[in-house]
């Protein structure tokens, strides 16, 4: 992702934290300015930002789609779950009454530019074989990230090539970063408070990590975010930088 921020500056129209070359990755595709993890907001945040994450799990049905959310409620006004809902009735579905429908995976590389980066969150395991996959018939840069490590691993044995991120709620520094570099994991993702409370950002990065911490609301948490020094923001809005200086 650093390779495609840098070629990507000279081109203009992409908001920038700071000369640091610190990456902005659009959570969920930005998910407090657009329905998240939709076709749309896609289109519209990846002219804003380094990268656009996702979450990827799999239907009743063997489809790959893209959604957050074990159950269907919160985003859908459904009810059940993902895991139990055929393809054919979810794509009847749309997201937070925008109209936007559940994409599945393959129809949401299509639409992010070729020169945009993706963030895949495997949000369960079992998915790592056809998200991989998807991915290999893409022409974008693909960042794998899941709190399950055997879904990275299972990655690492089908491809060890992939560059795969090691999410995490909570842990001792030490143990992550272990945990990281056992699966082979070329960055780890931390929430706020771990990267700033922490010294986990120091020591990843000692140890060649990357570091995207998540999840950025507002312009304090880019700033806590930027002074703990990692090499990553994941936003839920992509308009963060655009006063926030280091």
């Amino acid at each position: 992702m650093k390779k495609h921020k840098q070629e990507s500056q000279a081109h203009g129209g992409k908001q920038r934290f700071t000369e640091d070359e610190v990456d902005l990755i659009g959570h969920r595709a930005c998910a407090d300015q657009y329905p998240e993890n939709t076709i749309g907001a896609i289109e519209r945040a990846a002219p804003h930002v380094d990268a656009v994450e996702i979450d990827v799990r799999r239907c009743a049905s063997g489809e790959l789609v893209v959604f957050h959310d074990a159950e269907l409620d919160r985003l859908t006004g459904a009810s059940g779950r993902v895991a139990d809902t055929n393809w054919k009735d979810l794509r009847e579905l749309t997201v937070l009454d925008s109209g936007e429908p559940i994409p599945r995976l393959k129809e949401v590389f299509d639409a992010v530019p070729d020169e945009v980066p993706v963030n895949v969150e495997l949000k369960e395991t079992g998915v790592a074989d056809d998200a991989l996959d998807v991915a290999q018939r893409a022409d974008n840069e693909v960042l794998f990230s899941s709190f399950h490590p055997e879904a990275l691993a299972s990655l690492r044995d089908l491809e060890p090539g992939t560059d795969r991120a090691l999410l995490v709620w909570d842990g001792d520094p030490e143990s992550v970063v272990e945990t990281a570099t056992d699966l082979g994991c070329v960055a780890v993702h931390p929430p706020i408070d771990l990267a700033t409370e922490s010294t986990v950002v120091e020591r990843a990065q000692e140890a060649g990590l990357t570091v995207n911490a998540w999840t950025a609301s507002d312009r304090e948490d880019a700033e806590k975010l930027l002074a703990a020094g990692v090499d990553g923001i994941i936003s839920d809005r992509w308009d963060l930088p655009s006063d926030t200086e280091r």
